[in-house]
């Protein structure tokens, strides 16, 4: 079917994987996501199915066995945003580590050169940014990538592939080699040294060379793109055999070296299409065995074979509007395919954060100067504090820029200067203009960086931007509220959090916490200097003094507090940055003697004599902790809810298989009763220290009996996922027992009578790492019927024995 002759011929699949910061713009935290559950947010679930698997793909026999576990990382041409692979650092180290490891194991594989290239930090579109934020995207970019990766960068992307010829021009200072382009962004080509240009589109399979009007060059790659389009969209990767056939088809009949390339969304690979990871893996070792073509990347192919042809392209083009950038400045047409909806809120929410951007610049370059030799190389070096803020680090930076010696407030001062720029650039992150909608989860994102930078503006330089910003988003129709700013203060607003908030959270918080004098709260340290709490019956309170410290600018305020728990959900307190010592102390005694003596009115009454007639409630609470102390409140209430289901389940037993087994109607009630208890069992069966097999038996049977539903299942399929995984790394280890193989055999098979379709990679990966171990005799079986099971095993997780 292919010819067999790889000569000059070379396949590079590029990556793109990115996820838009999701972080809260003053907690730096995700909060929960309910639309991502079962998992907390959408990075989490992203990358249980695409970052993490395709960090250990499988590759499958004729039989579905997996007979190998690869590295795509190590094969693809790849990038990951800066701000995912923070995220991935801090909550998946595994996947992190084998992402780096990739990109070393490629240098081997690819004659010096990586898998990984750099991207423009924060997925601005490029073309639309002033010439400072585009040179602070490529510096932020470039040193991200160097921290990480321990090596320069050859290659970036850009932002939507968005592109002009200043961006090319920058990029050529920072002595990048190359980037990658689509299609229509090509404007003409020709032979270097012809002096007729060619216009429309070019050979995808060769590099151009684009001469730029300062003298300096840059190569461009532009990919395949009806190969690419067939990745993301028509099907491609339900078949690794046809990938591979779809992009062996794509070479010309020639003995010229030539490049065949793609470019995608990296998120194509399993989260888009399930099981995409393993069909990329598929592809590349059919390719590989069978010699078709040579796998490469970029920077070795272009070492190979230097441009022979130079490349004008398309200013202010792109990869993902046929219209050139006006996705992210007009109603252009291109959306993600909301019936009805418009997009004319796109024009005007540009124009809003342009205006706010250029009115922050005047002040940070003002009270900057005053700090550092120059504000613009400042803000450039700030991207080694963003990724280390330890104080050691953070005086190591001040000391390198700032022009004098700098005292507490003026530390502070610069890093609030600092972080309002830094805000001020999140908040053009492309994503917010992607989709349908101004009041929609992204936009809603940017905009919380550019109501942070507010709050930034107004501490540093006493400018409330704020009621002009608001004024410019009511010029933005909505397609969900009258117009952008309604959806402003109802979406965004409320995420507002100053130093005040955090105080009262650190009160409310102290109500439950098993050791509150010292809290450690997103990116908040809270220190006590004076604590008392008392608890009697469903009631209790907590009083003290506290100091909190921001993490990200230094900036500390002391709090005396005082905070009143009645029961179920009922929370008030207060807080104050003016009470003194002596006064505190007289409030405290008087407080606590009222509530040891059951008197909550006076305890109330003394709450407003010394903090005055503001409260907070538990809804001035941060979402995830509200949350949490909202769960934990109706778990203790379930005791009691689940104990009268589960009365009326065992009273009633007998009663309801009699009406069962003569066709008779089981009461409503009854039924509810059946389905509350056995779901709830099912639910908290993984979590149990030991499982016991004839429970699970139980409860399936029960299901099937009673013809009821499991609820939640994606929840019971990751628990179910979770367990089986710890489960098998125990088998690895000398103790593991007879019993606990069969035991995972037993659940694997059960949960397929249950029809569960599990997504087990992670247990197939750890087993795999035992048949490695096993098949380099490096343990032996202790006895014939550990291997029986052993065996049954690998078949039940598909996995290869020899």
């Amino acid at each position: 079917m292919y010819s067999n002759d790889k000569k000059n011929k070379y396949i590079c699949i590029h990556g793109h994987f990115y996820q838009p910061p999701r972080e809260n713009a003053w907690l730096e935290v995700i909060e929960t996501q309910d639309s991502a559950n079962p998992f907390h947010d959408w990075n989490e679930r992203i990358n249980f199915e695409s970052y993490a698997p395709n960090a250990t793909a499988r590759i499958l026999d004729d039989k579905g066995f997996i007979k190998n576990i690869v590295n795509n990382y190590s094969k693809i041409n790849f990038n990951i945003g800066p701000t995912l692979l923070s995220w991935l650092e801090a909550k998946d180290a595994e996947t992190y580590r084998l992402v780096l490891e990739a990109d070393q194991i490629a240098q081997t594989q690819f004659g010096g050169h990586g898998t990984a290239i750099a991207q423009v930090y924060s997925h601005l579109i490029m073309p639309l940014a002033n010439r400072e934020d585009k040179i602070t995207q490529v510096i932020w970019g470039i040193r991200d990538f160097e921290m990480r990766f321990g090596r320069k960068p050859e290659g970036i992307w850009l932002a939507e592939t968005a592109v002009d010829t200043e961006t090319l021009e920058i990029l050529a200072d920072f002595d990048i080699k190359y980037t990658i382009l689509a299609p229509q962004q090509a404007k003409a080509s020709r032979k270097i040294g012809s002096s007729t240009w060619n216009e429309g589109g070019v050979d995808p399979r060769r590099p151009y060379l684009c001469n730029l009007p300062s003298g300096k060059s840059i190569s461009l790659f532009v990919y395949d793109g009806s190969t690419s389009q067939a990745i993301a969209f028509n099907g491609l990767l339900n078949s690794g055999k046809a990938f591979a056939g779809k992009l062996m088809s794509a070479f010309a009949n020639t003995d010229e070296a030539q490049l065949v390339h793609v470019a995608t969304d990296g998120e194509s690979y399993g989260h888009h299409h399930r099981y995409g990871e393993m069909a990329l893996a598929d592809c590349l070792n059919f390719i590989e065995t069978r010699e078709l073509a040579e796998i490469s990347n970029y920077a070795q192919y272009l070492e190979m074979f230097p441009p022979t042809h130079e490349m004008q392209i398309h200013d202010n083009s792109s990869w993902s509007c046929v219209h050139g950038i006006e996705r992210w400045r007009n109603d252009c047409g291109c959306n993600s395919g909301r019936a009805g909806w418009h997009q004319r809120w796109r024009a005007p929410l540009r124009n809003a954060l342009d205006w706010l951007r250029d009115e922050l610049i005047p002040l940070y370059e003002r009270e900057a100067s005053l700090l550092v030799h120059d504000v613009w190389a400042a803000r450039n070096a700030y991207i080694d504090v963003i990724l280390n803020r330890s104080e050691a680090n953070i005086d190591k930076f001040i000391e390198k820029n700032a022009s004098k010696a700098l005292n507490k407030e003026e530390k502070v001062q610069l890093l609030r200067l600092l972080e309002m720029q830094r805000n001020a650039i999140l908040m053009f992150t492309s994503c917010g203009w992607f989709f349908d909608e101004i009041s929609g989860l992204e936009t809603n994102q940017i905009m919380q960086y550019a109501c942070r930078a507010i709050d930034y503006a107004i501490q540093v330089g006493g400018e409330d931007l704020h009621s002009k910003f608001e004024q410019l988003l009511a010029k933005a129709p909505s397609n969900v509220y009258d117009n952008g700013a309604i959806g402003y203060k109802k979406h965004v607003v409320p995420s507002r959090v100053n130093l005040e908030r955090v105080g009262m959270h650190v009160a409310a918080v102290s109500l439950f916490e098993k050791f509150p004098q010292r809290l450690e709260l997103f990116n908040y340290i809270s220190e006590k200097e004076d604590f008392e709490r008392i608890i009697q019956g469903n009631q209790r309170i907590v009083l003290g003094r506290t100091t909190v410290k921001s993490r990200i600018t230094f900036s500390e305020k002391q709090f005396s507090f005082i905070a009143l728990y009645l029961g179920q959900h009922n929370i008030i307190g207060n807080i104050s940055t003016e009470m003194d010592l002596r006064t505190f102390d007289v409030m405290k005694e008087r407080a606590m003697t009222s509530f040891r003596d059951g008197n909550l009115g006076e305890v109330i009454t003394l709450m407003q004599t010394f903090f005055g007639l503001e409260k907070y409630t538990l809804q001035n609470l941060f979402y995830d902790e509200k949350r949490k102390i909202l769960n934990d409140i109706a778990e203790k209430s379930l005791v009691e809810a689940e104990a009268a289901f589960r009365d009326i389940y065992n009273d009633n037993y007998q009663l309801m298989s009699s009406m069962l087994n003569t066709n008779l109607p089981i009461p409503e009630a009854y039924r509810s009763a059946v389905g509350f208890v056995v779901n709830r069992d099912l639910q908290h069966y993984f979590a149990q220290e030991q499982l016991n097999i004839k429970e699970l038996r139980r409860l399936i049977d029960e299901l099937q009996k009673w013809n009821i539903k499991l609820k939640q299942e994606e929840s019971f399929e990751l628990a179910a996922n979770e367990r089986i995984y710890k489960e098998v790394l125990k088998l690895g280890e000398s103790e593991a027992t007879l019993e606990q193989l069969q035991l995972v055999n037993n659940i694997l098979e059960l949960l397929e009578k249950m029809n569960i379709k599990l997504n087990i990679w992670k247990s197939q990966n750890a087993f795999h790492r035992i048949i490695k171990n096993y098949q380099q005799g490096e343990w032996v079986f202790i006895s014939s019927a550990w291997q029986e099971q052993f065996l049954k095993l690998a078949d039940l997780l598909k996995v290869k024995v020899i």
